[in-house]
């Protein structure tokens, strides 16, 4: 019998786990994992970046989290020697009919606690010398990080307090039987008397097994990524973003110098046919199914149909992937990029066709699931954790288990 079982072994359901076991010292916690290690899929995929928070909605979880997930990450980097830097990163708007959009960014920046700068072209350019815009911001907070190691920190620090961690157990049926829940995996049967669900790409799924209804499904979309070849990377020496699209949740693609001293340019955004798909060519019937049965989706492409479009040229053309690039540096060519890894991002979308924009975490009896949490939950991992502790209602049953 285990007092909290967390389903995901991802940077989110690690923090989780750890922050478990600060505040419960005596408790038995389990994580599982389908995979054969911790980060496997969106955690290990990302660009790497410490959000500052600058996008987000105020008062929106996402806002909160990130600001403050940015110092503690920092923090958690810092006393165990995990490779990161803070660099800062520019938001340039590279013509006049973008000067509002980043002005209304630099704005919400500050409403968000943030510390930005409106720079000029020539201020750009003495931090980044190759790039062309118009106008700018700076953004002192944001950062670099190898969430690889942090996943295996967060992992290694819940075995010191105790904790139970299970790879390759894939969950299949939940069962409530009273005040405890019953988790059945290919690697054996777990009771649990707090059930939280931090399974990502499949946390629609696994909210639907405990019986409870998220009101929204989980859509892939895959970022495909180029990165500069090394003879190349002298062209970025931060990280360059555009102004993004305020009605689309993806930042346009972008320029992100990496821990390891590479520099990728992307991510482009199209609709992946696999939960976990990769590549262009993979696909899964049932995960195709189920997104293009959804009228959400529908609705969806209807109001985005222009980006999406864009997107999947992108996707299909390095030219095209090319010219967008261009757009803030101009110098670079299709010869200095070669394709690298891409990432899944598990976006929740509603039956309005409306995407969810903040992280949703949703409760039920005797369990929690995080529904949404897309970027920048990496940045935001401790503090999700810690909140989603925080919100645990201490029943009678288990705080009599636990000694709370």
């Amino acid at each position: 019998m285990y007092d909290f079982a967390i389903i995901g072994g991802g940077i989110v359901g690690l923090s989780t786990g750890m922050a478990l076991g600060k505040r419960y010292p005596n408790a038995r916690i389990l994580v599982l994992e389908k995979e054969s290690n911790w980060a496997f899929h969106q955690t290990g995929n990302n660009s790497g970046v410490i959000h500052s928070g600058v996008y987000y909605k105020p008062g929106s979880f996402k806002a909160k989290f990130c600001r403050d997930g940015a110092t503690s990450m920092v923090q958690f980097c810092e006393e165990n020697n995990i490779n990161h830097e803070v660099c800062g990163k520019v938001i340039v708007a590279t013509n006049e009919e973008e000067i509002p959009r980043l002005e209304n960014l630099y704005n919400r920046g500050l409403e968000n606690g943030i510390e930005v700068k409106r720079i000029s072209p020539e201020e750009v350019k003495e931090i980044e010398p190759h790039v062309s815009c118009v106008a700018g911001i700076r953004v002192y907070s944001t950062g670099i990080a190898n969430y690889k190691q942090v996943c295996f920190k967060y992992a290694e620090l819940i075995q010191n307090q105790g904790g139970d961690l299970r790879l390759n157990t894939k969950v299949l049926r939940i069962v409530p039987s009273g005040d405890k829940q019953v988790l059945e995996t290919n690697n054996g049967t777990f009771e649990t008397r707090y059930l939280i669900n931090c399974a990502g790409l499949h946390s629609d799924r696994i909210a639907k097994k405990s019986g409870v209804d998220p009101k929204a499904k989980i859509v892939p979309f895959r970022g495909e990524y180029y990165e500069l070849t090394p003879e190349k990377r002298y062209l970025v020496k931060t990280l360059i973003y555009p102004v993004p699209n305020p009605d689309f949740p993806f930042l346009g693609v972008h320029f992100t110098r990496m821990i390891d001293n590479s520099v990728h340019a992307g991510p482009n955004a199209v609709l992946s046919l696999k939960r976990e798909g990769y590549k262009k060519t993979d696909f899964d019937l049932r995960d195709f199914a189920e997104v293009i049965t959804y009228p959400g989706f529908w609705k969806l492409a209807a109001k985005h149909a222009d980006e999406g479009i864009q997107e999947i040229i992108r996707s299909f053309s390095k030219a095209a992937f090319v010219r967008s690039l261009q757009k803030l540096i101009p110098e670079v060519q299709a010869e200095d990029l070669v394709p690298c890894h891409a990432g899944v991002r598990a976006q929740a979308l509603m039956d309005d066709g409306k995407l969810v924009d903040d992280f949703l975490i949703i409760h039920g009896q005797n369990c929690v699931h995080v529904c949404n949490a897309p970027s920048p939950a990496a940045t935001s991992s401790i503090e999700i954790g810690k909140a989603i502790v925080a919100a645990i209602p201490e029943q009678s049953h288990l705080a009599t288990a636990i000694g709370a």
